[in-house]
């Protein structure tokens, strides 16, 4: 069966059919596609899988600041209360907190990151990847392979609906993050292709409607604490998934579900900078102290350039 990414379902059955995982599935159909080695294709997602590791640690370093100085430093903390006994969830989930938002503050100090699917959600995916590597001390190649499962799901997504702020909110960006992110988890823990798609649709379904409002019109306030919450969302679909949940709408039909949300949404909540907290009080006299008294309304294309 080939692949044309235009459901979540013919993923699924594309698995189903050759008894294999959908990551499997995708990489021989990428290897054909391209009129590559499978290994060729592999090694690229090798390198990328690389990037996510060394963009989590260098994210992690104490002192690391954005250049416009609205964030830095939360990484940090989170690694150290992390180390320090995980905290109420334990560390495997505080862990996951510190590596998305080590990857999203990478990404606002102008550090080298994966914009997977977006710079804006850059953290959501290396962070449930290499936090359930640790946790179960998974090999490498199970996880490269589960990016595979991950970049299919995005192509859905992107076919379907979009991935960008601009046009469907944040929604588009952490919620499509956090779904690729489920679906990856659920691979590694051993799950079936329809638990993925199960956990697929219920990440889409907790994040649907979530707006765009990044404060001075960066990709730093709400962006990079939104990617923790979006670990956090991917794990919770996950492990619902791997329980034996299911989700009443299924995965396409919320991916729809999710375009028409995001046609709905005002101009002022996908990306302007116009509305929700970036027009608060807060967030005006921080855009002050970023671009001065006389600066400009928001950031516009300069926005939307660092978000895709």
């Amino acid at each position: 069966m080939q692949l044309r990414y235009d459901s979540i379902e013919g993923l699924i059955q594309a698995a189903r059919e050759a008894g294999k995982r959908i990551s499997d599935v995708v990489l021989e159909q990428q290897a054909l596609q391209m009129e590559e080695e499978k290994q060729a294709v592999y090694g690229r997602m090798a390198e990328t899988f690389s990037v996510m590791e060394q963009s989590v640690s260098q994210g992690m370093r104490e002192g690391l600041r954005s250049t416009s100085g609205l964030s830095g430093g939360s990484a940090y903390l989170m690694g150290k209360y992390a180390k320090n006994g995980g905290g109420i969830c334990g560390p495997v989930f505080s862990g996951a907190l510190a590596r998305a938002l080590a990857v999203s503050e990478l990404n606002a100090s102008m550090g080298r990151i994966v914009a997977a699917p977006t710079a804006g959600s850059c953290g959501v995916l290396p962070a449930a990847v290499l936090s359930i590597q640790e946790a179960r001390g998974l090999a490498v190649d199970q996880c490269i392979m589960s990016l595979f499962t991950a970049s299919a799901v995005g192509m859905v997504i992107a076919k379907n609906a979009s991935l960008a702020g601009a046009q469907g909110g944040c929604q588009a960006e952490c919620g499509a993050a956090s779904a690729m992110a489920a679906a990856a988890l659920v691979e590694l823990a051993g799950g079936t292709p329809e638990m993925a798609g199960h956990a697929v649709a219920i990440a889409l379904k907790n994040i649907l409607g979530l707006v765009c409002d990044p404060v001075a019109g960066l990709v730093e306030i709400p962006c990079i604490k939104r990617n923790a919450a979006g670990v956090a969302n991917a794990f919770a679909a996950a492990e619902m998934a791997l329980a034996g949940i299911q989700s009443a709408i299924p995965a396409d039909e919320v991916i729809i579900a999710m375009k028409r949300v995001g046609d709905a949404m005002p101009v002022a909540l996908k990306e302007t900078a116009e509305g929700g907290l970036a027009a608060t009080p807060t967030g005006k006299k921080l855009y002050r102290q970023v671009f001065g008294e006389t600066g400009g309304q928001g950031c516009g294309v300069s926005c939307r350039g660092c978000h895709s």
